[in-house]
């Protein structure tokens, strides 16, 4: 199914207004947090809650995909999910592999090109047999990149990425003079992917839970009360209005920022002038 040619009007009038509000955030990352809680508030089971999590990750896909985001990566699954219950933890995995089977035909066809960061292999058989045929389904798409944070944690992540570093250092490949922040990040599993501009968490919690610690250094971050079963495509758009009212310094001050603008369109107007100036010889 098109995605395009499903589109209501009227999701399109406000993604429109949106767009020409100020700059779309290239990067969204979302811990979506809440399901069980949802569930047991309406005296439903956690596994009810899950299945309609899942609801909510078809609608912000699609959202994210149609407004113009450019990657869009999701924390499915912890390394500390592991803790839960087992049978909590296989009804998840069985979830993700419906998902994966379920859904790739059609994020395929809507140009999504699907990524997967962690602990792969600690996951059942089936999945990363599904994971693999999706990432290689879809690694030429050129439109939304959705990154499944699945076996994930920042520190694991961080700790794997000095392991790395510490063997390349032995084999004489890296010197200790060499490591910088750009190269400690070629080292991560995100490396091809930008750092997060956004960070969306639901269900009021006030914490990264262990999710792109490197990466969030400067990310801008939005928390919601409403349970991720309950954050659709509007409740999306709120969080991306909010970002657009937001000054990303990284560290500088606002009159630096002016100044560079400033600075910046100057130069563009000199460029202009000399290749007009080129032009009249």
């Amino acid at each position: 199914m098109d995605w395009k040619i499903e589109q209501i009007i009227e999701d399109k009038q406000v993604q429109q207004e949106l767009r020409e509000k100020g700059k779309l955030p290239r990067h969204v990352a979302i811990i979506m947090d809440g399901n069980g809680r949802w569930a047991l508030e309406k005296g439903l089971t956690r596994t009810e809650g899950h299945k309609e999590g899942i609801e909510s990750v078809r609608d912000i896909v699609k959202a994210s995909s149609l407004i113009g985001i450019e990657c869009l990566t999701l924390y499915a699954f912890s390394i500390e999910n592991w803790k839960r219950p087992v049978h909590e933890v296989g009804i998840l995995m069985k979830l993700l592999e419906h998902y994966l089977k379920s859904e790739l035909d059609e994020l395929h066809e809507n140009n999504v090109r699907i990524k997967a960061i962690g602990k792969l292999n600690s996951l059942p058989k089936v999945v990363q047999k599904l994971l693999h045929k999706a990432m290689t389904l879809t690694s030429n798409n050129t439109g939304l990149t959705l990154t499944l944070a699945l076996s994930y944690g920042g520190r694991w992540d961080i700790v794997r990425a000095v392991q790395l570093i510490s063997l390349d250092v032995r084999r004489g490949k890296v010197s200790p003079e060499d490591i910088s922040d750009e190269m400690f990040s070629s080292y991560l599993s995100t490396k091809d992917l930008p750092d997060p501009d956004y960070l969306i968490r639901t269900s009021g919690e006030m914490r990264l839970s262990n999710f792109l610690l490197w990466e969030m250094a400067y990310g801008e971050i939005f928390i919601t009360d409403n349970y991720w079963p309950e954050f659709r495509r509007d409740l999306f758009y709120q969080a991306l209005e909010s970002y657009m009212t937001r000054e990303r310094r990284f560290g500088k001050t606002s009159q630096q920022l002016s100044d560079n603008e400033k600075g910046s369109k100057d130069s563009y107007l000199q460029r202009v002038i000399n290749v007009v100036k080129k032009g009249n010889r």
